[in-house]
């Protein structure tokens, strides 16, 4: 993102250079552009620390601080662009124009729309932004890490302990905390009331980060040689559990979901990302379905 707004403007011109005869003469209003895409970019550099934060399990960018925080930049590019906040360099603004007016009016309304995420409400799951906030389970109003408070592990070992005790089907989930698409399926999928009604009271859900830099006790880290015979210092949790999926299922996407039973025999086929509540409930149904018979 970063990248192609920096390189976009450079070859646009390249391509088009007559268009740089066309452009006023810089003043107020290359000011008033920079100093709108300053706040955008401390709210985008906070999307990227909330990031490292859940990487690196700092704890100090919550989902309601990291909402605090666009609010305010929100909040400050529209009373920028209203007039009521002034920065040195810029000119004196006489009449507000069409163009200031609906930018205003546009990030007005995105700050209002950030409100509710402040909130431990059932609005406080923006769905139109849904993976770019840390997720729903890393907030300052609960502990748990399990997303939606589900039946959950951390940890394979401990979610096969569970399930077998619960007489349940697993929900194998590599996910990771930098993953868009993994938070999207969460917010926009899992909380449906009939897929979260199967998901609880019928599977064990067992999530493993694949990028979480956590080290594991050191007696736990070992050198591990792939089908390929290459070998991989697992050090830590995520690289545990990425050589997992790698070695297990031959893919290093997130989202992956596989359904398993306690004999850790697939049920059906892997899903990747799947937006349609349907065809995901569906899925869920089928390896239900397959569950039982295996019984």
């Amino acid at each position: 993102g970063f990248g192609l707004a920096l390189a976009l403007p450079f070859a646009l011109f390249a391509l088009f250079p007559n268009w740089l005869n066309s452009l006023p003469k810089s003043g107020g209003w290359l000011n008033s552009v920079k100093v709108v895409l300053g706040f955008v970019e401390v709210a985008l550099a906070i999307k990227f620390l909330s990031n490292a934060d859940l990487v690196m399990h700092w704890g100090i960018l919550k989902r309601e601080v990291f909402f605090a925080i666009w609010i305010l930049c929100g909040a400050g590019i529209t009373l920028y662009l209203l007039g009521k906040i002034k920065f040195p360099h810029d000119s004196p603004i006489k009449k507000l124009s069409k163009a200031r007016i609906i930018l205003a009016i546009a990030f007005g309304a995105f700050t209002v729309y950030l409100i509710p995420g402040l909130t431990n409400t059932k609005w406080a799951n923006l769905t139109l932004i849904s993976g770019f906030p840390p997720p729903l389970y890393y907030s300052i109003y609960q502990s748990g890490e399990c997303i939606l408070n589900l039946n959950c592990s951390h940890d394979y070992e401990e979610g096969l302990k569970m399930a077998k005790a619960a007489n349940k089907p697993i929900l194998l989930d590599f996910t990771g905390y930098a993953c868009v698409n993994c938070r999207r399926m969460e917010e926009n999928v899992w909380s449906d009331p009939e897929v979260y009604k199967i998901m609880k009271e019928k599977y064990i859900v067992i999530s493993l980060y694949v990028d979480d830099k956590k080290n594991l006790p050191a007696a736990k880290q070992f050198t591990y040689t792939t089908k390929e015979g290459v070998q991989k210092e697992i050090i830590t949790v995520g690289n545990k559990w990425a050589t997992f999926e790698t070695e297990n299922f031959k893919n290093n996407a997130q989202p992956l979901y596989a359904i398993l039973n306690g004999d850790e025999i697939l049920l059906n086929n892997p899903v990747g990302y799947t937006p349609s509540i349907k065809e995901y409930k569906d899925w869920l149904l089928c390896g239900l379905d397959a569950f039982e018979k295996k019984k």
